[in-house]
């Protein structure tokens, strides 16, 4: 049996660290091609995708300011950031077209040599094309996340969902890998996430996904599958919403 697809236009919002695998940087190869091999899956099923990448795995603008004591301006770090996003952006744009999927990068900073500028009626008609788009070097500001951005890109192109992949398998109360009374929610509200101060995306992510009443569903992207399963409604991860837990 053909399993179908519940959404019809998604944005997947993956980390940096997402790339680099079992290494301490960079971008791992195997792992580059297994996510790769994941979209593919769900792109098969005529799902319109856009991907928001971080770069975290390459340099972390904030985090690389506070947590390494740099004598940085933050825009300086962020914008290297934003960088960085290009980067990995490109690897898995080569990833995509590898296994046969025709991919667009679009960048919020403009260098056309490499990747087109972002322009929002063109995002949506690459879709409409059945191409993936990858929306890179987040908004193009600084002092905003690439959570920020996905919620932003994914309001703009009127996507039905974002889907949050991480290394754990929803929203816990606290650290799951630290707490072992750790509880995982199967659904919860936005409101909910903010009170709580949950790490689920940044509050200025969260805020703008209630405000526009698009949901985001958490999940463990290392199970293979996952991006398929979620997609195809399946009881994977946690669902954040308007709605009560």
């Amino acid at each position: 049996m053909v399993k179908k697809a519940v959404y019809k236009r998604i944005v997947l919002k993956l980390s940096g660290e997402a790339l680099q695998g079992a290494q301490r940087h960079g971008i791992d190869q195997a792992t580059l091609f297994s996510i790769a091999r994941q979209i593919k899956e769900v792109r098969d099923l005529e799902v319109e995708m856009a991907i928001v990448l971080g770069g975290g795995n390459i340099f972390r603008g904030q985090e690389n300011v506070e947590n390494q004591g740099l004598d940085m301006d933050r825009s300086v770090a962020d914008y290297m950031g934003m960088l960085a996003t290009v980067i990995n952006s490109m690897a898995l744009q080569d990833a995509l077209e590898k296994v046969g999927v025709y991919t667009r990068v679009l960048s919020a900073i403009e260098m056309h040599e490499v990747v087109e500028p972002y322009i929002r009626r063109r995002a949506i008609r690459h879709l409409e094309k059945n191409r993936i788009v990858i929306f890179a070097a987040g908004t193009g500001n600084p002092f905003f996340t690439t959570d920020t951005a996905a919620a932003l890109r994914a309001v703009e192109i009127h996507a039905d969902v974002i889907l949050k992949a991480t290394k754990v398998d929803g929203v816990y109360d606290k650290d799951p890998k630290k707490f072992s009374d750790a509880k995982r929610f199967e659904k919860i509200s936005f409101l909910e996430v903010i009170n709580k101060e949950l790490k689920v995306m940044d509050s200025t992510a969260i805020t703008m996904c209630m405000d526009n009443k698009l949901p985001i569903i958490v999940f463990d992207l290392f199970e293979k599958g996952n991006i398929k399963k979620v997609v195809c409604g399946k009881d994977v991860g946690t669902i954040v919403s308007r709605g009560k837990s």
